[in-house]
């Protein structure tokens, strides 16, 4: 690790904890955030309880200034969506897909990716369950669909995407937020993912020290960082 990973998200990476009445949090020791910096993983934590994907112009500016004042970056941990199926009646997975390929294209383009190198990875919520706050069957089917369709756009702006669905994350009983035990099975996780995607990085860097060098596949390795 050569910089903080800045993760940015809704009430999940916050911490919140659904058996409070005034947006409290669980501990740090026990928040997914607090766990990786437990770990050694130098952590950001931008979670704000319920944020949508930036999309109105005040919202995109406010996430320019974020990175602007986050300084040099290893990577940035996207994980949005769900509130804007549970904020917008009519909107379906693709919808919400939509307003992440918007706000990715500004990101993409901003200093902190352009110019110095974070790297992004694109996280799909846990589909929700039935909960006090999941009781439209909208719900469960769009936010399983989430995965499919935000891979899709991974794949298409060549960033990094983990889907969580596989991982079982607990979910408390309103059907959308972390339980304790959620949380911790979520770091567990996604530190397989970031060790992954660090290694890669180094394999990468290697290669391309080497091309420098005169390895023969060097024209392989050209632009590859």
């Amino acid at each position: 690790m050569n910089g903080p990973m800045l993760c940015f998200g809704d009430s999940n990476t916050y911490g919140y904890d659904p058996r409070s009445y005034l947006g409290s949090r669980y501990p740090t020791e026990e928040r997914w955030t607090g766990i990786l910096k437990g770990r050694g993983w130098e952590i950001l934590n931008c979670g704000e309880n319920g944020r949508e994907i930036p999309h109105r112009a005040s919202e995109l500016e406010a996430l320019d200034r974020l990175l602007e004042r986050s300084g040099r970056l290893e990577g940035i941990v996207l994980m949005l969506g769900g509130n804007d199926l549970l904020q917008n009646p009519a909107f379906a997975a693709e919808d919400v897909a939509a307003r992440m390929e918007e706000m990715l294209g500004r990101l993409l383009e901003h200093s902190a990716v352009r110019e110095n190198g974070a790297g992004v990875l694109l996280l799909v919520p846990p589909p929700m369950r039935p909960g006090t706050w999941v009781t439209e069957e909208r719900l469960l089917t769009q936010s399983a669909r989430l995965g499919g369709c935000y891979g899709a756009l991974a794949r298409r702006l060549d960033i990094g995407f983990a889907d969580t669905a596989p991982w079982n994350v607990d979910l408390t009983f309103d059907g959308v937020h972390f339980s304790p035990g959620g949380h911790r099975t979520f770091a567990r996780e996604l530190e397989q993912v970031l060790k992954h995607i660090c290694t890669e990085k180094r394999r990468s860097q290697a290669d391309i020290t080497l091309g420098e060098r005169g390895h023969p596949d060097a024209d392989r390795y050209s632009g590859q960082i």
